[in-house]
């Protein structure tokens, strides 16, 4: 039977896990409520800066069903401090971030106080109950005013609303020449500031936590991406010992990043449960999510561009300023700096400096957002050689192609100190180029402009390369962050020839269950049914780092791999052993072990079912046959791909509509293209919402006003276009699959695609920048304001470097 298996490498494989997903016949973290389960509702800040001067919560201990009131000032001594695992510098501040406020707010969504209650609807109703008296404090929002020397201190202690500079240099670190030589002497030089807005993640299943101290163990359940990170930074905050502390993410619905968290609520759960000896439980509710759960993005990018006249760019500086909002979270202030290394994206520019000072803000703490930290530095390179290619009045491919690193190049040592293993980006520009159908959209395009049609055609690239698979251990030591980068995996041949596979990282929507299954299915030569993946529970998977930075599949899946290997070295002693023949002498194919030469052999079931019973093992071979793997890759990999959008633009009234979207992933070997394709059509749906949507908007009291799904707007399938997607194929080097990540690409590339292919649409009219979201309103400010500007179209070989239209370069 298992010869005629055919290969799963490369399938399209519907996924395991979709029917239970979809049918809702599964267990989300809401769904669960142990015997004698108390509910807790939090009391929130209304306010952004104030000091508590009181809480009364009297009345609120008195209503029915309620069981407890706690203040953050009645466990101050036992909540612990949440923690930042990214220390970016020595001198770095990090602030106490309690759970739940003691003396002062800090945001408004911060907790204040929280009820357990026998119901949900009773905590809630409880909430009212509480009289929380404030006094007010002068509020800081903006970054740069948060620098000034009169600021409003977030923090009075730090005495200063800096977090932290850190910077990178070229020719500091050996890699490049001097980027103030090459700005300073530049035949062409741009400068431009870019704005990066606040975003939420916006995942579909809100956070709850449920936790139950009543076992040997206290069991958490989570809607988390991180358990075993949780389960690591609960035992160090809080002083409970490691082992007694069991944390389960079962089924997660989404998380982008926005559950990358060690998250107050879930210390809250933690203390109550323990200060109650009971169960708890907490499930937010959707404007919960949008002013506590942390936000992505919200940078000012400053860039200056050197470029020879012919084209040839020279030189690149970059300095950011990030907003952390209010505390430090789990990787805060490491997030700007992953985009570092990516500034300089696919090209050979011979100069960099980089510099990215963090900054406090009365706002929601910033965080891990699908992509961190890349699809910021995408954004502003691209948009930046759009910007250079008008300066000099050359098409913007061409410009692209003039300075991209060619596929001979390879492996190519980058300005920011990386290794690009692999790579083609001319394949994948020039199939994207073909199925977008590039000039003929020119040609239109010049006879709309020449008719003064008042729908202008827009061509927006964005062609991009990212660093994923977030691990090699030792780099990451070498950037001060508080983990390595490795994955586990531990393989079990069952007695009747079935596998359990255990990983350690750790899905919220990606499809592990399916493509480890098509890993091992071919690995070993066994049926895909017959093959379970386990995940998410520390005392099932004990050792595992989890999922984020688009590891999974090069950290995680190459642990699989090395732990199928492992099985098959064992079970082949064996064979040999059960065929009277050489070690040497075997082979393995298909699922079966054969003598070299011979019709003999044995199926991977019989020597499982011999293992187990142990009757007949070779000396020093240990019964059963199972193997575990922990993989650390030497290198990220660097997905690249070329993406092209065409965009209608009504002058009139701002409104913008995509007409095509065409984008060329090359994401190395491909184990499941159904997967891949999910992905990349959500990650483009997250990077055009960017571009077109979203945006987190604080009023001058530090209130979120877009804090409900009603004014934050998350686009539907209706609001997006069809999208033509394909792939090209370099493997990657740096694992023994050729694989690359997928799940932040179309997120990184898209954004940018966009956004230029808008300002590509009016810069006739003399607008050369909108600020995200490039709403109607943004749009037609762009247009009107260039016009009372009295800006013209500039001529052939002209450019608008020092345009100051609405929205746009400051």
């Amino acid at each position: 039977m298992t010869s005629v298996l055919e290969p799963e490498l490369g399938r399209a494989r519907k996924r395991k896990e979709d029917a239970r997903l979809i049918t809702g016949r599964t267990r989300w973290t809401d769904n669960l409520a142990p015997t004698g389960t108390l509910h807790l509702a939090i009391l929130r800040s209304p306010v952004a800066h104030a000091r508590i001067t009181s809480i009364n919560t009297d009345e609120a201990r008195r209503m029915p069903g309620v069981q407890a009131v706690i203040t953050g000032r009645d466990i101050a001594d036992e909540q612990g401090s949440l923690p930042c695992a990214w220390p970016i510098t020595e001198d770095m501040k990090a602030p106490a971030a309690p759970p739940i406020a003691v003396d002062e707010v800090r945001f408004a969504g911060e907790a204040v106080a929280v009820v357990a209650a026998r119901s949900a609807a009773e905590a809630r109703d409880a909430l009212d109950a509480i009289d929380v008296d404030y006094d007010e404090l002068p509020v800081v929002l903006d970054m740069e005013s948060a620098l000034q020397a009169d600021s409003p201190l977030v923090h009075d202690e730090l005495g200063t609303n800096r977090n932290a500079t850190w910077a990178f240099d070229s020719a500091e670190a050996g890699t490049g020449g001097d980027v103030e030589q090459a700005l300073s002497g530049a035949e062409v030089r741009i400068d431009r500031t870019f704005r990066q807005q606040r975003l939420i993640p916006a995942f579909m299943e809100p956070r709850s936590v449920v936790v139950d101290p009543t076992g040997e163990q206290i069991t958490m359940w989570s809607a988390t991406q991180v358990p075993h990170i949780l389960r690591l930074m609960l035992a160090m905050s809080l002083g409970v010992p490691e082992q007694k502390i069991r944390v389960i993410a079962p089924d997660v619905g989404g998380g982008f990043g926005g559950k990358l968290q060690v998250t107050p609520e879930e210390f809250i759960t933690f203390v109550l449960a323990r200060r109650l000896g009971r169960p708890v439980k907490w499930t937010e509710s959707r404007s919960e999510t949008m002013v506590s759960a942390h936000h992505g993005r919200d940078q000012i990018q400053k860039l200056s561009m050197s470029a020879t006249r012919d084209g040839r760019i020279t030189g690149l500086k970059v300095e950011l300023l990030a907003d952390m909002g209010a505390y430090l979270r789990l990787v805060t202030p490491g997030i700007p700096i992953l985009g570092a290394f990516m500034f300089n994206s696919i090209y050979k520019i011979p100069a960099y400096h980089f510099t990215c000072t963090n900054v406090f803000t009365n706002k929601t703490p910033t965080d891990a957002y699908r992509g961190a930290g890349r699809p910021e530095a995408t954004f502003a390179i691209e948009r930046m050689v759009d910007e250079l290619a008008n300066e000099l009045g050359m098409d913007p491919m061409e410009l692209r192609r003039k300075n991209w690193i060619a596929h001979e190049e390879f492996p190519y040592d980058t300005v920011a100190g990386l290794t690009y293993d692999s790579g083609n980006y001319e394949a994948a520009t020039d199939k994207a180029m073909e199925l977008f159908g590039y000039q003929a959209l020119r040609v239109e395009q010049e006879e709309r402009r020449r008719s003064g049609d008042p729908v202008q055609l827009g061509i927006g690239i964005s062609t991009f390369t990212e660093m994923c698979g977030l691990a090699p251990s030792r780099v990451l030591g070498s950037l001060s962050y508080g983990a390595g980068g490795w994955e586990h995996a531990s393989i079990r041949v069952l007695p009747t020839g079935k596998v359990e596979v255990v990983t350690g990282s750790s899905p919220h929507g990606q499809g592990h269950e399916t493509a480890w299954s098509q890993i091992v299915a071919d690995r070993l030569g066994v049926a895909f049914e017959d093959v379970e993946v386990l995940h998410g529970d520390t005392q099932v998977a004990p050792k595992g780092m989890d999922t984020y930075g688009s590891r999974s599949l090069t950290v995680g899946g190459m642990a699989v791999v090395s732990a199928a290997d492992k099985v098959v070295e064992k079970a082949k002693k064996i064979a040999a052993h059960l065929l009277e023949c050489a070690e040497d002498d075997v082979e393995f194919a298909s699922g079966r072990f054969g003598v070299r030469g011979t019709d003999r052999g044995t199926a991977l079931a019989e020597v499982a079912l011999a293992a187990f019973a142990a009757h007949d093992l070779p000396d020093g071979v240990e019964p059963n046959l199972d193997a575990e793997a922990t993989f650390d890759p030497e290198n990220f990999s660097f997905p690249h791909g070329t993406h092209l959008c065409a965009t209608e633009v009504d002058t009139e009234t701002g409104r913008v509509e995509i007409r095509k979207y065409v984008c060329v992933d090359d994401i190395g070997s491909v184990i499941n293209p159904l997967i891949v394709e999910g992905q990349v059509h959500g990650g483009l749906a997250q990077g055009i919402a960017q571009a077109l949507y979203e945006e987190a908007v604080y009023d001058e009291t530090g209130t979120l006003t877009t804090g409900t799904l009603a004014d934050y707007l998350i686009p539907s399938a209706a609001d997006l276009p069809e999208f033509v997607t394909d792939r090209t194929e370099t493997r990657a080097t740096s694992n023994a699959l050729g694989v690359k990540g997928v799940g932040e690409a179309g997120t990184i590339a898209s954004t940018p695609a966009v956004v230029n292919a808008i300002v590509d649409a009016l810069r006739p009219m003399g607008v050369n920048d909108v600020e995200m979201p490039c709403s109607p309103q943004r749009v037609w400010r762009a247009v009107t304001g260039a016009r009372e500007s009295g800006a013209t179209a500039p001529e052939a070989g002209g450019g608008l470097g020092s345009m100051d239209a609405q929205g746009g370069n400051r």
